[in-house]
């Protein structure tokens, strides 16, 4: 299969570190086409891109996105810049609500079970952000967490 060229700096990224389930990814392409954002695949991937659970989620859309499978994190950075990098996270103190996104900046989630390494909300805390949530919910679903933060941005950059 081969992948879409590389989005334009002006449009927002999805990156997936290390995602578990096809059916979230293939929402998130879903969503991610539906405001022209490009998806990054950070390996190891808990499916094959070709999964039918992946083309299922994303419908007929999937041919419509923009995406790539990388080896590190440390591509989508060089590509991107760090500091474009958003990490979304449950242990961010501060609200994803307040952040001054732009365009070509790029939201960051770890895998479903695991979530992003502490080291990296730690290391850059003002990067770091949470959707809020009452205590009784431990977390959101990967592909709904995706889908408030990616919309968020999309609204703040003028979408």
């Amino acid at each position: 299969m081969t992948e879409p060229p590389p989005a334009p700096s002006h449009d927002l990224h999805i990156v997936l570190v290390e995602p578990e389930i096809a059916a979230n990814t293939g929402a998130i392409g879903r969503t991610c086409v539906a405001v022209g954002a490009t998806l990054w695949l950070v390996r190891p991937l808990g499916f094959h891109i070709d999964d039918r659970s992946v083309k299922r989620a994303g419908l007929d859309y999937w041919e419509h996105l923009r995406y790539h499978v990388v080896d590190e994190l440390d591509e989508v950075i060089r590509r991107l810049g760090p500091d474009r990098l958003w990490w979304f996270s449950t242990k961010a103190a501060r609200i994803y609500t307040e952040a001054p996104f732009r365009p070509g900046d790029a939201l960051v989630f770890g895998s479903e079970s695991r979530g992003l390494p502490r080291k990296w909300i730690d290391g850059d805390p003002e990067r770091a952000l949470r959707i809020p949530m009452r205590p009784e919910a431990r977390s959101l679903n990967l592909a709904n967490a995706a889908a408030v933060g990616l919309y968020e941005a999309f609204r703040r950059i003028g979408g």
